[in-house]
């Protein structure tokens, strides 16, 4: 199976492969736009900053080629951001896949920003969850969040509800990390990968 993970300058790759090294996956890296439209699925994990991650796709020609592709695409953390609308983080316009915004959590009862840590899912939905039980702890990091809308598949609540995962046509994304999120983790890609 061709799984390529879109290369950026983002800081996970790297846990990313080797988390599908693990469930014998051996991935493709890379920024290619050719490539990226043959693989059998795409991953576009992240850990960035929105404004300069959305012009650097814009650079490469990705930002269009996202859009148009009809193979299971994963997105991971930032990469879910950048799957809505619009971002609060540098008043960022994004691909605008889901139509929702991401917005940024702001601090309150002692509840610190960013959102770092294990954390449950409440209604998970969908393929991504087959075998997933309701408040499954799943791995964060995070200042930013997508809000609830009709295209959200599971939802966390930390300061606020938010999107924990959203999913659309061939769509499918994460804000937490399921490359460091243990078993539960595992399955949620093993799932992608089935799809």
């Amino acid at each position: 199976m061709n799984v390529v993970v879109i290369r950026y300058h983002s800081g996970n790759i790297q846990s990313v492969l080797f988390a599908l090294q693990r469930i014998g996956i051996m991935p493709t890296l890379s920024s290619d736009p050719a490539v990226i439209s043959k693989a059998d699925k795409v991953i576009f994990p992240g850990v960035g900053e929105a404004s300069g991650t959305m012009k650097e796709l814009k650079t490469l020609g990705l930002d269009t080629v996202i859009k148009e592709l009809k193979q299971p695409f994963l997105g991971i953390c930032l990469g879910l951001q950048l799957m809505c609308k619009h971002s609060e983080e540098g008043n960022t316009e994004a691909l605008d896949i889901f139509n929702l915004n991401v917005k940024k959590f702001i601090p309150e009862n002692n509840m610190k920003v960013p959102h770092v840590g294990w954390n449950t899912i409440q209604n998970p939905e969908g393929p991504l969850f087959k075998g997933i039980p309701e408040n499954s702890y799943v791995y964060y990091v995070h200042s930013f969040y997508a809000e609830i809308g009709k295209e959200t598949s599971a939802n966390t609540n930390y300061i606020n509800p938010f999107s924990a995962s959203l999913y659309k046509d061939n769509f499918y994304a994460v804000q937490f990390h399921p490359e460091k999120s243990g078993v539960v983790g595992e399955n949620i890609l093993k799932n992608f990968i089935s799809l």
